[in-house]
């Protein structure tokens, strides 16, 4: 008898234990409830319109959640009855957890052996809107904590209130307001059976039952919704047969969104905490419409190359203000990405980078506009043993080129070497001065490869250096908002920023690469460089002109490779079309030349004072520096160990020249027939009509020396020579020329330029030059 009263007294205890542990987690929410206040949302509608006035779009938040609140009482009885009846039927009945619901739940999944149905309420989906958790035991007990906590700071109708207003819609879409308007154009007060039936099937997975997508999947989900509201006495049979084949017409799925929708969103939570009502932007709607269809344009051209995202940038010189901001060909093709903006996106760059690389040289005196580069094999010991050989685009090896030449042929092996003299450390830092925000990493992180685009960029930062360039280095801002002045500049432009331009804008120095009259070429001056990242991943074009600056971008948002695309053929084409648009009324000016340098004709070869033995001659600007060397007749080679290797001309090279001119002559011998002088594409000059004696060309061969045959050279179609020799002179004629030359069967060609002095630049845009 004793031990059956002790056994009762200790269930007791354990039952009065367990009674005060229920009630105190019970009570405890109300120690900490979440009230309505702590859930109120503060976004408001910001019309956006562009600068002349016209609408661009209305966004009903200030991020690309596009939602907006309305009360209880505006919105539509059918749709309330609708919602929760499809999520939680007793909701009025209730606390923030539904034993009942719980327990059946329970039971199912026992006899079933796995999950059958949920036992979420309204509270609780609330809960994880307001504070998602993980799909864990902890993360459920953390969302039933909530729940309890807004069961014991808000009434039924305050926690319906806050959830209709958040409820996922699908796409961006958040609240029944926000989707009423954007699928139906009604508010959600004057929403009918239908519409409401459909919007509150919506929220059970807004992906697969986005309107746009999956129609007949939302269809199955609404005779859901309409069956559970018969359950609940909402409906008859017939008002569900009824309302289940009614047709329901969407609105067009971008009427809130008229334009620019990347810019719209990307720009909003930059505006002040307060902003008025209707916000105008320096964006121009036609201009804007026009290159989003190019872009459009482009990837249709190209889709079968595995291309499918574009984005573009246009940017007014003047005074900075971004004119057109396309940020994918479309916003709302979900399949290709198209939400992301590829003009915030980070990607490597390429060879888009070059330029600031062989400014900061020129600069820093490290480089001379003469100097001549090494375009030969080259090799790097990295870190794990691992040898790093960088390679050009076309895989050959030009031996001596230009400064002009390696930057507008964008030669890699030349841009690396030159980093090596330039130093990582000292070039990220340049390329952090031109607000190149996202290279944070250390120099040791990026390596040589920063000069062919190791580091990621965007498409917004690439617009805004070049900017910089086309200012002639006067740090530049990139303005959204009509109303700042420009930047004034803060002292003297450097000469060498002038120079970069000139050679971006020089059909004829980019023509081994590119040719002459490629999509880089326009009818007027325009500065232009293109960018391919590993594996054709991206393509970029960025250029400018006086009035204008514009960058391009062609790729997948995937990050899977396209199928040999590179900038020339991806991003080019639409850079080339909208230059063309943006000038369609008036040509830009020429670009100024490099304040205080000179023009001076340089043999080709050793970038030094022509002589009778260096046949290419062609005119480049001298610096100072550049000038005194050029006055000594000293060679402008950048690297000047000593070597003893000679150009078939003569002309002695550097030993970093030894293993190329190897290869080089090798080359020359198994070539049966090969026209050695003059260059492919190459610019000669004459100098003023009447010279005396005029100045003569060279054409040679290498090959015919071991051909039985004579050989036979024609100009221009008309036969200038029968001899065995291989080499003449010619005197030089302005005009364009084709050369030919032919032993038997055997037989090659090269076109040239011979330009008459005084060159003026003309609408093209070009200075002097050859192509190597």
């Amino acid at each position: 008898m004793k031990r059956c009263f002790e056994n009762k007294k200790k269930w007791g205890k354990g039952l009065l234990a367990a009674t005060f542990t229920v009630l105190g987690l019970r009570l405890l929410p109300y120690l900490a409830p979440v009230k309505a206040q702590d859930l109120i949302q503060n976004d408001r509608a910001i019309e956006f319109r562009d600068r002349h006035g016209l609408p661009l779009g209305t966004l009903l938040s200030r991020n690309q959640d596009h939602t907006a609140v309305v009360p209880l009482d505006q919105i539509a009885p059918e749709f309330l009855q609708a919602i929760i009846a499809a999520e939680d039927g007793r909701f009025y009945q209730h606390g923030p957890l539904d034993w009942i619901a719980l327990g059946r739940a329970g039971l199912e999944a026992l006899d079933a052996r796995q999950m059958v149905s949920g036992a979420s309420t309204i509270t609780m989906q609330l809960a994880r809107m307001v504070d998602p958790t993980p799909p864990t035991v902890s993360g459920k007990l953390q969302e039933i904590w909530l729940a309890w906590r807004m069961g014991a700071g808000m009434n039924r109708d305050q926690i319906l209130h806050a959830y209709v207003n958040r409820l996922p819609m699908g796409g961006n879409l958040y609240g029944v307001e926000a989707a009423a308007q954007a699928y139906f154009g009604s508010s959600a007060k004057n929403l009918n059976l239908a519409q409401a039936s459909l919007l509150a099937a919506i929220p059970n997975h807004p992906n697969q039952l986005n309107p746009y997508e999956h129609w007949a999947n939302l269809k199955r989900r609404q005779r859901y919704v309409l069956e559970q509201m018969r359950r609940d006495g909402y409906l008859d049979a017939a008002q569900v047969e009824r309302t289940a084949a009614e047709q329901v017409t969407l609105r067009p799925r971008s009427s809130d969104l008229l334009a620019a929708p990347h810019f719209l969103f990307w720009v909003s939570p930059q505006l002040p905490p307060d902003p008025p009502a209707q916000v105008i932007t320096t964006l121009d709607r036609d201009l804007q419409a026009y290159v989003q269809a190019q872009a459009q344009a482009i990837v249709q051209t190209l889709a079968a190359h595995q291309v499918t995202q574009a984005a573009a940038l246009v940017v007014d010189n003047a005074s900075g203000e971004v004119l057109a901001y396309v940020g994918s060909t479309d916003y709302f093709q979900e399949s290709t990405l198209g939400r992301n903006d590829g003009v915030q996106a980070l990607r490597q760059p390429g060879s888009t980078l070059k330029p600031f690389l062989y400014q900061l040289a020129l600069d820093r005196g490290l480089l001379r506009p003469n100097s001549i580069l090494a375009d030969v094999p080259t090799a790097y010991a990295i870190p794990e043993g691992r040898i790093y050989q960088p390679l050009d685009y076309h895989q050959q090896f030009l031996g001596p080129v230009r400064v002009r030449l390696a930057l507008a042929n964008s030669l890699n092996i030349p841009a690396v070497r030159l980093l090596e003299r330039v130093t990582v450390p000292a070039f990220l830092d340049h390329l952090r001065s031109l607000q190149f925000e996202h290279l944070t990493q250390d120099p040791e992180f990026y390596g040589l490869g920063l000069a062919l685009g190791s580091g990621e960029v965007s498409l917004w930062e690439l617009a805004r250096a070049y900017l910089t360039l086309a200012q002639q280095g006067t740090p530049q801002t990139l303005r959204v908002l009509p109303g700042a002045s420009p930047t004034p500049p803060a002292q003297p432009p450097s000469p060498t920023w002038a120079f970069i331009a000139d050679v971006l804008s020089d059909r004829y120095a980019r023509a081994q690469s590119f040719g002459v009259d490629s999509v880089l070429s326009l009818p007027f001056p325009a500065a232009v460089k293109t960018g391919t990242s590993s594996d054709y991943r991206d393509t970029w074009t960025i250029g400018f002109t006086r009035d204008y600056t514009v960058a391009t971008w062609v790729g997948n948002f995937d990050g899977s490779p396209m199928r040999n695309v590179s900038g020339v053929t991806g991003s080019a084409p639409l850079w080339h079309w909208i230059m063309l648009h943006l000038h369609s009324q008036r040509d830009p000016l020429a670009f100024d030349p490099p304040a205080g340098w000179v023009q001076r004709p340089i043999c080709a070869l050793t970038g030094k004072r022509p002589t009778s033995g260096c046949t290419p001659v062609v005119q480049e600007y001298l610096n100072e520096a550049a000038l005194a060397g050029y006055q000594r007749g000293e060679a402008a080679f950048l690297e000047t160990a000593a070597g003893v290797g000679r150009s078939p001309s003569g002309s002695e090279f550097p030993a970093q020249y030894d293993r190329w001119l190897a290869q080089h002559s090798a080359l020359g011998a198994a070539q049966d027939l090969k026209i050695v002088s003059p260059q492919p594409g190459g610019v000669y000059l004459l100098s003023g009509p009447g010279s005396s004696p005029p100045p003569q060309l060279e054409f040679r061969v290498q090959g015919g020396d071991r051909l039985s045959s004579p050989l036979q050279w024609v100009l221009n179609g008309e036969p200038v020579g029968l001899q065995r020799e291989p080499a003449f002179f010619w005197s030089l004629q302005p005009g364009d020329w084709t050369l030919q030359v032919s032993a038997g069967d055997k037989i090659d060609q090269v076109r040239f330029q011979v330009l008459e002095e005084p060159f003026q630049p003309d609408r093209r845009g070009f200075s002097l030059g050859d192509a190597p």
